[in-house]
């Protein structure tokens, strides 16, 4: 894959609409329109505030926008429950002739998802001929998010000495554990003893009679709202991580009233995701998003396993029952940069079924991007210019054929910012992944796997030019010692 970079714009790029119907988009030359899906659900950002809702008007995915509805997710591809269609007005499936291999998708969170995980291959086939209502399809769903926004996320769960340090400190929280739980997290030492407390923990909680754990909740409740607040002798005695974690119970208590999934920051990883950074979730590993707008890409599925902080069905026995139970959150990335141009940044999981790449140009600026020879869907995320000559507006999305010319796009010298494109497509790198998971976190060993040099960009996504190498060192340094300390808390 190539891409070729200039400073000469031309006369070609007029300000023709996306949507007409030229020569090029009949004989499919270049990339069609696309009518993405928008999925309204309780956690998501209402009104003109979402992404989502945003998009989704752009794209005609909506006709107007309701300021009283929250708009959650905005789907690209093949998916029964949200297929996508061009704006020929035939399905995106029809036009490849088969299902896209995985689901693109933006997300705008105002408030926590549920605590979930999505099932690896063999557990999908069973909860899809078990229960085809609630698991309705049989495919697994590794997922990739991208920051679009600093995004705060749950991601696996806490090392045992947190977890055990936690139980201690908070009496409320032990209360909601059985004895033999307790017990198992203190003493285990080795790895398959860690992992048989932390299933023992998890299932203990999450069984717990709900009058006890309500109860416990709103004692740690009081307790916590006594010690954050103003009235509290030494507010920073504590550990700023401790700090955090309790702030993260209250404010997850807040939305959702009387769940005790509220003390979930208690066991699993609270994280903060800045713009441009990237993590991967293989399947059976727990995690909840809990607020901001990223870009997601998954195999394509809709199966998820909930246990918590939701009013949706609950499945706690098959969640309890199918996690790997590891250690320490996933790796936080910011992909890697294209050999070909600082362009264009790739974000490349351990699983055949897709890559995101983010492509950045500069006002003044043209790019050529050479058609990879597999479908593709692209959208436009931020900024104003033209693709092929026809213009482009944030929101817009596209496929791109896989028999169709290269791309050019080009951003206007006048314009005061760059214009970001998001495009997925099948993965073609997966000998080389970004998304490199620690040895004991998703189910995938990392050992004798290189790090990519990062392209960091610190002040947004896209925004850096070079990396800074103090970064790159401290990352391999992290990654080789397989400690916390890259996973950034909130």
């Amino acid at each position: 894959m190539g891409v070729e970079n200039g400073q000469n714009g031309h006369a070609a790029h007029g300000n023709q609409d996306d949507g007409s119907d030229t020569a090029a988009v009949n004989t499919r030359k270049s990339v069609i329109g696309l009518i993405p899906v928008a999925k309204d659900y309780a956690w998501g950002i209402r009104g003109m505030d979402s992404r989502v809702a945003r998009y989704a008007l752009e794209s005609k995915a909506i006709d107007e926008v309701d300021p009283d509805c929250p708009y959650a997710e905005l789907w690209i591809g093949t998916h029964p429950k949200g297929p996508s269609k061009l704006k020929t007005g035939e399905y995106l499936r029809d036009a490849i002739g088969e299902d896209l291999p995985f689901l693109f998708k933006v997300l705008s969170a105002g408030k926590a998802l549920s605590i979930q995980a999505h099932p690896d291959k063999e557990n999908a086939k069973r909860l899809n001929i078990e229960d085809p209502v609630n698991y309705g399809d049989a495919n697994h769903k590794p997922e990739m998010a991208i920051a679009l926004t600093p995004f705060e996320a749950m991601c696996g769960f806490r090392r045992l000495e947190e977890i055990s340090y936690l139980i201690k400190k908070h009496p409320e929280f032990a209360a909601c554990i059985s004895e033999e739980a307790k017990l198992a997290v203190f003493l285990a030492q080795e790895p398959l003893a860690q992992r048989d407390a932390l299933q023992k923990l998890f299932s203990s909680f999450m069984t717990c009679d709900p009058e006890v754990s309500s109860h416990q909740l709103n004692l740690l409740l009081i307790r916590l709202q006594a010690e954050q607040s103003q009235l509290h002798p030494h507010p920073h005695d504590e550990p700023a991580w401790e700090r955090k974690c309790a702030r993260a119970v209250l404010r997850l208590a807040q939305q959702f009233h009387g769940d005790p999934g509220a003390m979930a920051p208690l066991f699993l990883n609270y994280l903060l995701i800045a713009p441009g950074e990237s993590f991967f979730m293989a399947a059976n590993e727990p995690h909840a998003y809990v607020a901001g707008e990223i870009i997601e890409c998954m195999a394509c599925s809709d199966n998820v396993v909930r246990a918590g902080l939701t009013p949706k069905f609950k499945d706690v026995d098959n969640l309890v029952n199918m996690l790997t139970y590891s250690m320490g959150g996933p790796s936080i990335d910011a992909g890697a940069y294209m050999a070909e141009s600082t362009d264009v940044i790739r974000y490349t999981p351990p699983c055949p079924e897709f890559e995101v790449m983010v492509l950045t140009i500069e006002p003044g600026h043209k790019l050529t991007y050479k058609n990879p020879k597999i479908p593709a869907v692209l959208i436009i995320l931020e900024g104003s210019g033209h693709l092929d000559g026809k213009l482009c507006r944030p929101g817009r999305s596209y496929y791109w054929p896989p028999d169709a010319d290269d791309l050019e796009f080009f951003v206007e010298q006048c314009r005061r910012g760059p214009m970001k494109v998001a495009m997925a497509h099948k993965n073609r790198h997966l000998d080389r992944p970004t998304a490199v998971n620690r040895d004991d976190f998703g189910g995938t060993s990392s050992h004798r796997i290189s790090v990519p040099a990062s392209p960091m960009p610190f002040l947004g996504m896209g925004g850096g030019r070079s990396p800074s190498s103090n970064y790159q060192k401290r990352f391999a340094r992290d990654f080789e010692e397989n400690d916390n300390a890259a996973i950034p808390e909130l």
